[in-house]
């Protein structure tokens, strides 16, 4: 099994920024695409960014340029900067990867979430 555990979540003002962890454990063979969704209140799922297992990413067009995202291979960890953060960035965050497990099993796996709010 594999587990994912986000962290790095937290209140800040308009304008501030937030960084988010994502750190993938357990029987993990290898780690695919990693990434990045959000989830507000009575709204979808979206994806905020995503990044290949050799570094190429994807945005969301409400968050080019101000967030980034980048991952550790050596530590099976996906971080998400963001700045410039906005009210309408309020939501949950939970991080996904593609993931093959020591038992040759690949499936997407899902954290639990981190809730960032941005005060306006």
């Amino acid at each position: 099994q594999v587990q994912l555990v986000e962290s790095g979540g937290g209140l800040v003002q308009a304008g501030g920024s937030l960084k988010l962890s994502c750190a993938a454990s357990g029987s993990i063979r290898s780690i695919d695409a990693m990434g990045w969704y959000r989830q507000a209140p009575g709204k979808q799922r979206e994806l905020v960014a995503s990044i290949t297992s050799v570094g190429r990413t994807n945005y969301a067009d409400s968050v080019k340029g101000r967030f980034t995202i980048s991952r550790d291979n050596a530590k099976n960890t996906v971080l998400l900067q963001m700045n410039s953060l906005k009210p309408e960035d309020s939501a949950v965050y939970l991080c996904n990867a593609g993931a093959l497990s020591t038992g040759w099993a690949r499936s997407l796996y899902w954290g639990r979430g981190t809730q960032v709010t941005v005060s306006s």
